[in-house]
Formats: C-alpha cells, sequence, structure tokens
C-alpha cells in the first residue's frame, strides 16, 4: 500500500488542468508526494469519451517518465432535467463526483486551475445576475466542503502566463466545444463582452475586476463576523426576536436575517424573501406567515419570528397512543404524538405519583378549562395559551388526564388544582416535540 501523503487535481484534460498537473507533478516528485488526477466524465459531449481516453493515455504517459500520476475517473449517471441550467448541473455534479472521488482515495486536499481571468469573469456574472457582496466575492482561494480542502493555487495568475507555460512545456491538451457554445452565459461573455471591454479600459481590467472581487472577500468576511455577533443578541435557536432585530440598524438587521435564515435552512435566502420581510416584519404584530421555498415556514407571533422546517410540517400520523403508565422518572416517548413526556421527580410543586399510573392521552377538543396557578381562576386553553403567548402550531402535544381530571398541558404545565401535597411522592411533566427538538 503507498502510504505517501496525497495530493488531487481536478483534470479535465483541457488546457489549465492539464498545465496545472504537470506543475503539481514536478513539485510532487521534489517531495515524495502522490498525485490523483481526478477526471469527470459529464456526459453531456459526444467528444466525451475521446477527453477521458486522451487523459489516461497522457497520465500513463508522464507515468512511464517516473511521475507519480494516477488518473480516477467518475462516469455522472445522471443528467439535467428540463428547465435545469446545464451549466449549474455540470457544476454541482462536478464537485460532488471530485468530492467523492478524493474520499476514496484518501485525498484531503483538491487543487483547481481557476486563474485571474476566470476570476474576474466570474465577478462579472454575478454583478449582472444582481448578486449581493457573497456573489461579488467570487471564487475563494481556499475553502473547506465535505470534508475537502479545495484551493486555486494560480487565482492570481493571468491566463497569458499559463499558456506560456503550456507552450514552454509542449503540454498537449484536449479543447471543450462547449467553450464555443453561446448557450451558456460565460461564453457569451467571453466572446462578445470581454473584446469590448478590453479595448475600452485596457489589458489591466482582469487584474481590476479580481481585485474588486479580493476586496469584496474582506467585505463578506466582515459581514459574517458582525452577523455572529448581532446573532448573540437576536436569535435564539429558531427563534428570531423582532423586537431586539429592530433595535438594529436596517443594514444590520439585513445582514444578520439572511445570516439566520441560511443557519435555519442550510441555504442562502433568495433575494426576494429578505425583501419582503425587511419591508413586512417592522409593519405589524399580527400573526403571519411566509414561506421558505421548500425548506418550510416563517411564523410570526407574540413579537417573536419562528422557523418551522418542512420535514416538521407533514401531516400527524394517523394512531395516537391513547394511555400511559408513569410509575416512575424518566423519558416517555410517545410517536403518535410526534414527543416525548418528560418525568422529573420534585419536592413540592409537582403531580402526585398515585396520579400518574392510569392516564388518558387526548387531543384538543374545545371546552377545555386549566387552572395556571393556586388562588387563579381556571380559564378556556385558548386564552391561558392567548395569555402565555404560546404559538397556534406549539400546542398540538397531548392533553394528560387521570380519572377525568386535566393534569398538565403542553406549553402551560400542570393544572394547579393537581398540585400535591408536601411529603407526597411527585413529578414534574415536561412535553418535548420532536419540532422543539429539531429546531432548538
Amino acid at each position: 500500500m503507498d502510504d505517501r501523503p496525497c495530493v488531487a487535481v481536478a483534470y479535465s484534460a483541457g488546457r489549465d488542468s492539464t498545465a496545472l498537473l504537470f506543475a503539481t507533478l514536478q513539485v510532487a516528485r521534489q517531495h515524495a508526494l502522490r498525485v490523483l488526477a481526478l477526471h469527470v466524465h459529464h456526459g453531456l459531449s459526444a467528444h466525451a469519451d475521446h477527453w477521458l481516453a486522451h487523459a489516461q493515455a497522457r497520465c500513463d504517459a508522464w507515468a512511464a517518465e517516473g511521475l507519480p500520476v494516477m488518473l480516477v475517473a467518475e462516469r455522472l449517471r445522471d443528467a439535467p432535467e428540463q428547465g435545469d441550467s446545464v451549466e449549474a448541473w455540470a457544476r454541482h455534479a462536478r464537485y460532488q463526483a471530485l468530492a467523492r472521488m478524493a474520499h476514496s482515495h484518501g485525498a484531503g486536499l483538491v487543487l483547481l486551475a481557476h486563474h485571474r481571468r476566470d476570476q474576474a469573469e466570474t465577478l462579472l456574472l454575478q454583478a449582472l445576475r444582481g448578486a449581493g457582496v457573497a456573489g461579488l466575492s467570487g471564487m475563494p482561494r481556499q475553502i473547506e466542503r465535505e470534508g475537502v480542502l479545495w484551493c486555486r493555487p494560480w487565482l492570481d495568475w493571468p491566463r497569458e502566463a499559463i499558456e506560456s507555460y503550456v507552450r514552454e512545456h509542449r503540454l498537449d491538451h484536449v479543447d471543450d466545444d462547449s467553450n464555443d457554445d453561446l448557450r451558456f452565459a460565460r461564453n457569451r461573455l467571453r466572446a462578445a463582452v470581454w473584446p469590448a471591454l478590453t479595448e475600452a479600459f485596457g489589458p489591466q481590467s482582469e487584474a481590476s475586476l479580481a481585485a474588486a472581487a479580493t476586496w469584496a472577500q474582506q467585505a463578506a468576511a466582515c459581514m459574517r463576523e458582525l452577523a455572529a455577533q448581532d446573532l448573540e443578541l437576536v436569535a435564539d435557536g429558531s427563534v428570531l426576536k423582532l423586537a431586539a432585530w429592530m433595535g438594529l440598524s436596517t443594514a444590520r438587521r439585513g445582514n444578520v436575517l439572511r445570516a439566520w435564515l441560511s443557519s435555519q435552512t442550510g441555504a442562502p435566502p433568495s433575494a426576494a424573501l429578505c425583501i419582503r420581510l425587511l419591508r413586512e416584519l417592522p409593519q405589524g404584530e399580527h400573526a403571519a406567515r411566509w414561506t421558505v421555498a421548500e425548506h418550510g415556514v416563517l411564523r410570526r407571533s407574540r413579537g417573536r419570528l419562528h422557523f418551522v422546517g418542512a420535514a416538521l410540517q407533514a401531516a400527524p400520523l394517523p394512531w395516537r397512543e391513547a394511555s400511559l403508565c408513569i410509575a416512575r422518572a424518566g423519558r416517555y416517548r410517545l410517536p403518535g404524538w410526534q414527543g416525548t413526556l418528560v418525568a422529573r421527580r420534585v419536592r413540592e410543586g409537582g403531580i402526585p405519583l398515585a396520579w400518574l399510573a392510569h392516564l388518558a392521552l387526548r387531543p384538543r377538543e374545545g371546552g377545555e378549562r386549566f387552572q395556571a396557578g393556586l388562588g387563579r381562576p381556571a380559564r378556556s386553553l385558548k386564552k391561558q395559551y392567548q395569555a402565555a403567548g404560546v404559538p397556534a402550531w406549539l400546542r398540538d402535544g397531548p392533553l394528560v388526564y387521570s380519572g377525568g381530571q386535566l393534569l398538565f398541558v403542553p406549553g402551560l404545565g400542570i393544572d394547579a388544582r393537581v398540585i400535591g401535597l408536601p411529603g407526597q411522592a411527585q413529578l414534574v411533566l415536561e412535553w418535548q416535540s420532536e419540532s422543539d427538538t429539531a429546531n432548538g
């Protein structure tokens, strides 16, 4: 088994990746490293088989010369669906395949051959799409994703330097015919916009745009740091505290809102959603809801904005446990109710243990009355929920009865009429719904 340290290069067999792979092999031979050439066969071009054969022949020839290279290739079996962006699909599928190959062969570092022109083009494309600071940051020099460190060592190098390197070392490579397909935005930029831009503003345009991306990266880093500080003030897990949020400046509200939404959904929120929330949240305090694409919904209630994930909005199971015996402290999971009833022993303020041996579990039916404290009148559950500020979607746990007497209500606690006397063995109950656990 070859136990030398390993580095991988994303190798399409095109000019830029061929140059990067060859340069990496020169360094690897000097430092006893092994190099994986990772090739993704997208299946989108009639020439894809030829490109793979060329990549294999090139790596075999280098290996015969004593260079420490091995080709690893993966053929994609999926294809973009109707309506998908071919560019976006290919990019996403390519990075997933590269990560799989790197993991399976023990490579924690993957080098990418993007150069300064690529960075400048990315900034222009993002600006034309109306991107924010994060989009205008372009491509990072290095980033860790899916357990792999992705690095772009040539991001500051002009395209001409790479072309010169290829000529100097007579590196044969393939030409991707899709680079001439004007259906793709980047190709239209290269064919029509870039020559005019260079003619109008000179060859320094590339360096200036790439430098602007660098400044945007620094600005984005500052915004992330500020968002992390503001999240400590305005968020509590899946809840955004609106009064504290409103105390921020408009710019900081938008910044921390995007960060909070990203932390809840795992994906950047759409600009349209952020603009709508920034406009509508300060305008009222009434209950309201907003859909977050396929991720879930946002619900405003009692000065708080709650995120409820899509998986937690599924209809309840068709059956629910109707009875329960609690003989001791512990956790009593109730799958039908999608949660757990937790019983804890206390010296006072709890339910006598004798009341818990034969419990009935029921949904709300209307007309139930609950006493929130000693000496206070019993009131309807609706009024008690409103007084306690319990959102409607957090009232779905079971009502717990014993001998026809209501003992416990999720979100409200123990009915004061059943609190035990001093000296009695007592337990307090707590309802933990699966939605609380997942979102908290």
